[in-house]
């Protein structure tokens, strides 16, 4: 099939995967910075899981959490980081259809569900901080894996509606994605179906997960503000406030790199791809980091783990 037809998406066997228009000899350098990223995400998110894991002392659910958005780093960056460095060796950098279908899915999944999750997290720190007698009782065992189930489902049932009503769109202008990977916007400018639907549904949705999960880490934070300006001592509040700190940061990087990626007119696609990058692979890169340095609990497991396996050397 060429690139150019008027056949609907029934048709389309593959898509194109443009990737970043640089020369071709800083494919080279690209593939590398992508490598050496994608390295630290695994060595990162799996440190992390597994400190979690093994570490007693962060059997809680602020760490179930955290070890849950370890995965969920992990998962969504690999959707997205193999494929990007196949295809800077690649000619045709050709993916498949069912492969771009399940990209924007498990991508959109993840996504959405990081953004619940650290909504989550923000409610995890309120209960602690400003209910901290009531802190086991309120947030059990039962309570925490619902609120994790919950924000896959959300994330799934939003992913669903995403992916389907993107490809019953007709793709007869292109099957070039000005992309280096399957996202919603890139293949709308393919379509030449009325898209005004597909908008219209992606902005409530966007609504809809956006506003209210920014609402409960807002009003979360500002309780917990009011709660440790309370303090009377100052190490006690540096205390609270750095049990918080690591989350902000997250929630810092993520939605600032999401806000910036799609407030990017259409008009400029390369800052859209470097948008994209910030929050498929640099997020997923520094939460850890950004947990492990600020952390008190995760350095000392840290620590532990590595004189464990030193000794056993």
């Amino acid at each position: 099939m060429g690139d150019k037809g008027t056949s609907n998406y029934s048709d389309v066997t593959d898509f194109i995967l443009v990737g970043f228009r640089v020369h071709p000899e800083l494919h080279i350098l690209l593939f590398l910075l992508f490598l050496l990223v994608y390295t630290m995400i695994l060595l990162g998110n799996i440190g992390m899981m597994v400190i979690i894991m093994t570490d007693p002392r962060l059997n809680t659910p602020m760490y179930f959490f955290l070890g849950n958005l370890s995965f969920i780093d992990l998962f969504y960056s690999s959707v997205i980081a193999p494929k990007a460095m196949i295809n800077f060796w690649s000619e045709s950098k050709s993916i498949s259809f069912a492969g771009c279908v399940t990209q924007l899915f498990l991508f959109a999944l993840f996504i959405v569900t990081e953004g619940f999750l650290l909504a989550v997290m923000a409610y995890d720190r309120f209960i602690a901080i400003c209910n901290p007698l009531l802190y086991s009782v309120q947030m059990s065992t039962h309570l925490c894996v619902q609120l994790v189930a919950g924000s896959y489902f959300f994330g799934c049932i939003s992913s669903i509606l995403q992916t389907s009503m993107t490809f019953t769109l007709s793709f007869c202008a292109s099957r070039a994605i000005d992309h280096f990977y399957c996202d919603t916007r890139p293949l709308q400018r393919l379509s030449c179906s009325d898209i005004f639907i597909l908008r219209m549904v992606s902005f409530t949705l966007s609504g809809l997960i956006t506003l209210p999960t920014i609402i409960v880490i807002v009003i979360s934070y500002l309780y917990i503000v009011s709660t440790v300006l309370k303090i009377p001592s100052t190490e006690g509040r540096k205390k609270a406030f750095s049990t918080c700190s690591s989350h902000l940061g997250v929630v810092s990087v993520l939605y600032g790199a999401v806000f910036f990626m799609y407030l990017t007119p259409d008009t400029y696609p390369e800052l859209s791809k470097v948008a994209s990058v910030c929050y498929t692979l640099l997020t997923p890169m520094l939460n850890p980091l950004i947990y492990s340095l600020r952390n008190k609990d995760v350095k000392e497991a840290l620590y532990k783990l590595l004189e464990k396996k030193s000794t056993v050397l």
